[in-house]
């Protein structure tokens, strides 16, 4: 693998041979699964994993294949498929994975415009269909004879009527642009600061606070479907608890990983391009030094561009962010 040349503010993480070599060891070849195994990474093809996790052991499910278009990943190619095509494969994945979930366990299904018909029909055969979230994208380009492509779609899924939301973890902060206030002057349902006026909104499902990764961002890699930890975070935090088991049988580059890791949960990934894999790795790797979740700090989201009033070195708990010293981060292996 021959490093790229990048400009010296370019933040993407890279692999050399040396890294690369050491990371080898932290990723699991399926030929060596354990079906007890957590917090582990392992290197194969989903579909002949998912037959031997354990059953009823997963309290989330993320999924984000690919999506219906001809792809490279890292070697891999996906094939374009009709609707109905790749209706049968996505059915076959959620297949494949339905007996690992708890009754309780909830899904959530990433796709475009153009997947989210089949991921509608299969998912809605199988799992109580909760809602639709969509995303802006504020990456692309433009198109001269259709709409810009700028958003994509979540599908929220629970495999039954019992299930984890905690509405609480995952409020949005926003900035307060006509405050009101009660009688007495003080304000009504929004808090004042030095920084700032700002009110915690509940959650809804249109996110236009989620920022791509890209190349000035410490997160960012070159798998060319990354989502954001900003994302992910949410998902995990509104439909898992710490300790819960998270599940993504197309890691990536191993953001859903990564995120579980900071906010206390277990994690089971699996990817099939040990490029991939390795960058996951790493990722997690350096996820014990502490390093912050992008736009999410003291235990809530904050609306893009406005957490610029939170100064210093940061690190996630359970709870959030917190300040941490410089000299206190953990050694990694680099």
């Amino acid at each position: 693998m021959v490093e790229k040349n990048r400009a010296p503010r370019n933040r993407t993480i890279s692999l050399s041979e040396h890294k690369r070599d050491i990371l080898k060891r932290c990723v699991v070849s399926d030929e060596k699964f354990d079906p007890c195994a957590l917090d582990v990474t392992y290197l194969g093809d989903c579909l002949r994993i998912a037959p031997r996790l354990q059953p009823a052991s997963v309290d989330l499910l993320v999924l984000d294949p690919p999506y219906n278009l001809n792809k490279d990943f890292g070697g891999n190619r996906f094939r374009k498929r009709t609707v109905d095509e790749y209706t049968d494969w996505l059915s076959a994945v959620l297949d494949a994975f339905m007996p690992c979930l708890k009754e309780t366990a909830s899904i959530y299904i990433c796709g475009d415009w153009h997947t989210s018909t089949s991921i509608f029909a299969a998912a809605s055969e199988r799992f109580v269909v909760r809602n639709r979230i969509t995303w802006e994208r504020e990456k692309g380009r433009g198109a001269k004879a259709n709409w810009k492509n700028s958003s994509e779609d979540i599908w929220f899924c629970t495999k039954g009527d019992e299930y984890k939301f905690n509405v609480e973890s995952v409020k949005l902060r926003r900035k307060v642009i006509a405050p009101y206030r009660d009688n007495d002057g003080s304000p009504k349902d929004w808090s004042e600061g030095v920084n700032g006026n700002f009110r915690d909104t509940h959650p809804s499902n249109i996110w236009t606070d989620i920022t791509i990764p890209f190349w000035s961002m410490p997160e960012n890699t070159d798998h060319p479907t990354q989502k954001s930890e900003k994302l992910l975070a949410k998902l995990i935090l509104a439909s898992s608890n710490p300790g819960d088991v998270v599940l993504d049988p197309f890691l990536g580059s191993g953001t859903t990983s990564v995120v579980a890791k900071k906010l206390g949960r277990k994690f089971i990934g699996i990817e099939c391009v040990e490029e991939y894999a390795l960058l996951s790795a790493y990722r997690l790797d350096q996820a014990s030094k502490g390093s912050p979740i992008q736009g999410y700090a003291d235990a809530v989201f904050w609306e893009r561009n406005t957490l610029n009033a939170i100064n210093g070195t940061t690190k996630v708990t359970n709870a959030g962010v917190s300040k941490v010293d410089k000299n206190s981060e953990q050694e990694s292996l680099f």
